[in-house]
């Protein structure tokens, strides 16, 4: 299956949904994995959070949103960031700058020069707008 170039990010993830799994790193150093409710604002991801991921992002803001695949054969959705705690309803949120994102899926990868392992499809994050 080709995948054509994807060159918005915001439109990838809107057509996944709103659920994304939110990881934070633990004041052990683990990983400390969430499924939340994510939306697009402003060149951002914003997510809802609980005491532990938002305590967890404010002290190390380097975190990850992994939205999974849809059906067999699909690619999950992950990207990298810089996350920010905001105050928000009844809690907090992220929002999270995106610095890397790729579509990723098991499988032998369709360029053998990749350094992905697997079938990768890094995306550009060039042309992104930023909220400032």
């Amino acid at each position: 299956m080709s995948v054509p170039m994807v060159r918005d990010l915001q439109a990838l993830a809107t057509e996944r949904g709103p659920g994304a799994y939110l990881v934070t790193v633990s004041v052990q150093g683990g990983p400390h994995t969430v499924y939340t409710t994510v939306h697009w604002d402003g060149g951002t991801f914003v997510a809802e959070a609980g005491a532990t991921t938002a305590a967890n992002a404010a002290a190390r803001p380097s975190v990850s949103l992994l939205f999974p695949v849809r059906n067999d054969g699909d690619y999950s959705l992950i990207v990298d960031g810089l996350a920010v705690v905001e105050p928000g309803e009844g809690g907090a949120r992220l929002r999270l700058r995106p610095t890397k994102a790729v579509l990723h899926r098991q499988g032998p990868s369709p360029d053998p020069a990749s350094s992905c392992g697997a079938d990768c499809v890094p995306l550009p994050l060039l042309a992104m707008p930023v909220r400032r």
